[in-house]
């Protein structure tokens, strides 16, 4: 099981890592705007980008179709604080 979890862990790192990558050079005059709000809204793409990666590495058992039923049923992350957490918690 351990070895299961440091898999998954270097999954998410690869895949944030290379997604992240991507966006942050696509969007870099975004992430450092004088626009406050321009740039809070670049940060969040990154922490979506965060979140999905680690979906992904941690649903390598299931189909494609599945996966992206997981992400895009993920409550909004300003839905309020332990809103994913709770959900989480109730999965282990």
């Amino acid at each position: 099981m351990a070895k299961k979890a440091e898999s998954s862990i270097e999954n998410r790192v690869y895949l944030f890592e290379s997604l992240a990558s991507s966006y942050v050079a696509a969007a870099s005059e975004a992430l450092g705007s004088k626009d406050s709000a321009e740039r809070e809204r670049a940060r969040r793409v990154l922490a979506e980008l965060a979140f999905v990666s680690c979906v992904v590495a941690d649903t390598e058992d299931l189909t494609p179709e599945q996966v992206r039923e997981r992400v895009l049923s993920a409550p909004p992350a300003d839905a309020g604080p332990g809103k994913r957490g709770s959900r989480r918690k109730r999965d282990k």
